[in-house]
């Protein structure tokens, strides 16, 4: 991962008034989600799909890049200028950003599917077909573990 770090992927960008796509994000995937005069989500709860838990407090949710923002600097994102990898890390167009619970985000971490897949199996179709989604969207280039990965996953599909 020569050169990569976080910070080349200027990430919870301002979205509209006081609002980050982080809090963008809480609010569109929570339920009863209250948010403060600064946009901070104050209550609600949230489902986490990954592990199939509800989550009562906006401090135990993670908003996961569903491409890590590694793994894309390992798919191609290396070779993106800085606006393009701050458009990635803020993408709320395509199925790159969704709220989880922050255990399941970071035993998720950097990896791809043919290292990490969500606990709940049952969510399997739906993260393959966003991973794919993503992937496509930006260029990036796909593994042939990951491939063989989403191929079992997308098999869970109706």
């Amino acid at each position: 991962m020569s050169g990569y770090s976080r910070a080349k992927f200027p990430h919870w960008a301002k979205q509209y008034g006081e609002c980050d796509t982080r809090e963008v994000v809480l609010s569109r995937d929570g339920e009863g989600v209250t948010q403060d005069s600064a946009c901070k989500a104050i209550a609600g709860t949230w489902f986490s799909p990954y592990d199939n838990r509800t989550l009562g407090s906006a401090a135990q949710v993670d908003i996961d890049h569903m491409v890590p923002l590694a793994n894309a600097w390992r798919s191609g994102a290396d070779t993106w200028d800085t606006a393009t990898r701050k458009a990635f890390a803020n993408d709320l167009d395509h199925s790159q950003l969704i709220a989880v619970s922050a255990a399941s985000n970071r035993s998720k971490g950097d990896q791809s599917p043919d290292q990490w897949a969500p606990p709940n199996r049952n969510f399997w179709c739906t993260y393959s077909r966003a991973w794919i989604s993503v992937k496509y969207a930006y260029a990036l280039n796909i593994t042939p573990p990951e491939k063989d990965m989403l191929g079992t996953m997308l098999e869970t599909c109706d």
